[in-house]
């Protein structure tokens, strides 16, 4: 018995380390380490392209950008996979800003292999799909590994959030749910970050 369970765990392990040197192949949007405490990090972004999606909570968005990077394009393209994927609210903005859902809708985001523009990416069939460009910015991030719950999320939302008011750094946009692993991986192995935009320069 306990040989079949040393195998069992075993065959788990090794999926799991072949699951994270795939993930680590994936293309990530390329950025600039500004500052790192032992909290978070601050990163400067350029501009990026992804492909959007609206959905609501009845209704999950990830099916239709997968169809899209799967060849789902009016070019029959398969778009290689890149990570994050990232969801967050779709929000109506105020000064100062604040999270409120429009229509209970959230996005979600995919973003494209750094070959493409919005000139040559492939163009989507499906009329809730659209091309976008992200525009650059600095982020603060967190990092944390474990399950992909809205507990172990708000956990390390109000810790970023507690941070960032502590050294009097102020986001400018909500919260970026951004998920670097498949559903299969173990959560000691999971990479799940959380990004805010913030308004920040150097000399800070």
């Amino acid at each position: 018995m306990m040989i079949k369970v040393l195998k069992y765990c075993l065959i788990i392990l090794v999926f799991n380390i072949f699951s994270i040197k795939q993930t680590m192949s994936y293309e990530e949007p390329k950025y600039r380490t500004i500052k790192t405490t032992d909290i978070y990090e601050i990163r400067q972004y350029g501009d990026r392209l992804a492909v959007e999606i609206e959905y609501s909570n009845e209704d999950s968005g990830f099916r239709y950008l997968f169809n899209y990077i799967s060849g789902e394009n009016k070019s029959s393209e398969k778009v290689k996979m890149t990570v994050p994927v990232t969801q967050s609210l779709k929000i109506d903005m105020t000064s100062p800003v604040t999270q409120s859902t429009r229509d209970g809708k959230m996005k979600m985001q995919f973003f494209l292999p750094s070959k493409f523009t919005l000139e040559n990416a492939p163009q989507p069939t499906n009329n809730r799909v659209n091309l976008i460009v992200i525009k650059g910015g600095m982020y603060a991030v967190i990092s944390y590994s474990g399950r992909l719950t809205n507990q172990n999320y708000s956990k390390h939302y109000k810790k970023l959030i507690n941070h960032l008011n502590e050294d009097k750094i102020y986001f400018i946009e909500p919260a970026i749910r951004a998920t670097f692993n498949g559903p299969f991986t173990l959560p000691i192995f999971r990479r799940n970050e959380i990004m805010m935009k913030i308004n920040y320069n150097e000399i800070n």
